[in-house]
């Protein structure tokens, strides 16, 4: 469905949105101050807010983000329209979701598929993600991978920051265009998001892509 939104809206109900969003665009808001200030960013979060109150300033309607893209990420991603639904997917996401992202990456993957699996922390000093020990507070992050010609298509079985990301830097093999993780600069993030399928409340599965 075409919209005047700086991205499509491949689904809506009345508990989800499903959006395509593109390279460069902020999810959310960063850590900025004040109501206003957050609303005045330019974010899929915001733009869908001003989308669900049509044009009504004082209208209590909104968005509730469910799960992230990184902002050079791009590809398919869900909002929720109450925050029982919201709610709803993110306490059970790895079991009302599968998502499938496709990637460039720098190197000769030498194997045609693998499997990442490490726990991943902020580093506050870096301000970065990376691998610790199970002990040391981090999340078990697991990532599947195959390799299609030039690319390789990633699922993931656990959702968290950067996940992606790390475990192709730490492998030797960063995705294309990602500085901050070691790869030699691009024109953009070499990293979108396929497919999302997911589970309604009416209990039927959609798959949504990009």
């Amino acid at each position: 469905m075409k919209s005047r939104l700086p991205f499509d809206i491949l689904y809506e109900d009345d508990r989800i949105i499903v959006i395509d969003k593109p390279a460069g665009l902020l999810t959310t808001h960063t850590k900025v101050t004040g109501r206003a200030a957050r609303e005045s960013q330019a974010t899929a979060e915001n733009f869908l807010n001003d989308y669900v109150r049509k044009g009504q300033a004082k209208s209590k309607k909104r968005v509730w983000l469910v799960h992230r893209l990184d902002r050079e990420t791009s590809g398919v991603m869900m909002f929720a329209k109450d925050e029982a639904t919201a709610n709803w997917y993110r306490d059970n996401w790895s079991e009302l979701t599968e998502k499938t992202y496709v990637a460039k990456v720098e190197g000769k993957l030498e194997a045609d598929e693998g499997r990442f699996e490490s726990y991943l922390k902020d580093d506050p000093m870096t301000m970065k993600v990376r691998s610790v020990g199970p002990d040391e507070g981090g999340k078990l992050a697991i990532t599947e991978w195959k390799r299609q010609g030039d690319q390789v298509e990633v699922k993931l079985k656990t959702g968290r920051k950067n996940q992606i990301r790390v475990h192709f830097a730490e492998a030797g093999h960063p995705v294309k265009g990602d500085e901050k993780y070691g790869a030699r600069k691009s024109d953009r993030l070499y990293l979108h998001a396929k497919e999302l399928k997911v589970k309604l409340r009416s209990g039927e599965w959609k798959t949504f892509s990009s």
